[in-house]
């Protein structure tokens, strides 16, 4: 086989942003924007990576990196996990096999929607079949997660579980992954306010919030945690009022972390006014994404007033498919 295309789901945060770090539950569901992972032999023995949407271009031969497009520090901080993801397949092939490997996405980069996750499972997958490996998803997401710490340090493992499984979870810290099944059509209008924000700014916030207020924080964690226990009752009785109210409570409470802005604002604003049943930040704030929930009929009308109000936004189902090999 020649070529493979694979493919790995988005994601966004439902419920329970920043108070997950301290242990409190979160809910997290795949989305139908995907990121696709093209793979092919080569002659020689370099490892070529191409990301389209990136405009970044270079190859790893060994240790050593050479830029074909972009600016070298950023081109190698970028490629540098994919090459990882390629690398952890090609322990378990115990081969040294030259590869270009192109990434497309159709997936905001840098907006908290989970890009480089999705592209690390899809990667990860192309290239694994490419050398007719039949690897599991737990491997594949082993794999995405050694990714990921390039790009994030210490990452909770969210996204890369998420991009592999599909669906929707339950994530906590102490106890991990737990799949919530949800028959609800959840439609959504994901926009990004094009504001490029830092996490671990954002974390650093709230961390001084806990420092410096513990007992309050202390009651916003206990809320925080009833938020998305109600939410996981009102997914599963698919009650999408209730779904947006505690979605605009939510956000109150990340309001009052200090991690939402005025670009933030102004777009869970009009959405809400647009005739959305609830409008929030998903993500670490600070710019990014927010997300509105909206009745099916009303879908169009909140679309186009964040639109109009200056937002990038589209319109986004869940999606139970994790990655994927694409047929060609």
């Amino acid at each position: 086989m020649g070529v493979v295309v694979a493919s790995a789901p988005a994601k966004i945060i439902l419920f329970g942003e920043h108070f997950v770090v301290y242990g409190e539950p979160a809910i997290v569901t795949a989305i139908d924007k995907r990121v696709y992972a093209k793979a092919e032999f080569r002659e020689d023995k370099r490892l070529h990576i191409r990301s389209e949407n990136l405009n970044l271009a270079g190859y790893f031969e060994d240790d050593v990196f050479k830029v074909e497009e972009g600016e070298e520090k950023k081109a190698r901080f970028k490629l540098e996990p994919i090459k990882v993801a390629v690398n952890e397949v090609l322990k378990i092939k115990g081969e040294k096999l030259g590869l270009n490997i192109e990434v497309n996405s159709t997936v905001p980069v840098a907006a908290g929607l989970g890009s480089s996750a999705a592209t690390a499972s899809s990667v990860t997958l192309a290239v694994a079949e490419l050398l007719k490996l039949k690897i599991s998803k737990e491997t594949i997401f082993r794999i995405a997660y050694e990714a990921e710490k390039i790009v994030h340090g210490t990452p909770s493992g969210v996204d890369p579980a998420i991009s592999t499984f599909g669906g929707m979870l339950l994530f906590q810290v102490d106890t991990g992954f737990k799949p919530l099944n949800v028959e609800a059509d959840l439609p959504l209008i994901v926009c990004d306010t094009g504001i490029e924000r830092s996490t671990s700014v954002q974390v650093a916030k709230v961390r001084s919030v806990k420092e410096r207020h513990p007992q309050i924080f202390e009651s916003m964690m206990k809320t925080a945690r009833g938020i998305v226990l109600r939410a996981v009752d009102a997914l599963k009785n698919n009650d999408l009022k209730m779904l947006g109210e505690l979605m605009n409570l939510n956000h109150a409470l990340l309001y009052g972390l200090g991690v939402s802005d005025e670009s933030l604002e102004w777009l869970i604003n009009i959405a809400r006014k647009a005739g959305a049943l609830g409008a929030k930040l998903t993500g670490a704030g600070g710019g990014g994404c927010m997300i509105a929930l909206t009745e099916n009929e009303k879908l169009e009308t909140v679309l186009e007033a964040v639109q109009k109000a200056g937002g990038k936004a589209f319109i986004a189902k869940k999606t139970d498919v994790g990655v994927k090999i694409e047929k060609l």
